[in-house]
């Protein structure tokens, strides 16, 4: 896949662009872990810190399958 360029909310997350789509994710998933951001009774959500929530349109929480189409509104 194409590097794409990522803006300042999603930097400030997964580290400056370009990369690839799938690096974004893999990045992604690294800080979620790195600041424990999983729902310990769910894995499946995700509870955002104030970085997230600027990825995530402002969501506290979000469903793992419906994250990919939060993070790909911050690509181009």
């Amino acid at each position: 896949m194409a590097p794409k360029m990522i803006d300042a909310d999603l930097a400030a997350v997964v580290g400056k662009g370009p990369m690839p789509a799938p690096e974004v994710i893999k990045e992604l998933w690294v800080y979620i872990k790195k600041n424990n951001l999983q729902d310990p009774k769910d894995k499946r959500t995700i509870v955002a810190d104030e970085k997230l929530k600027k990825v995530f349109n402002g969501e506290a929480r979000v469903n793992m399958m419906k994250m990919a189409g939060y993070v790909f509104k911050h690509l181009s």
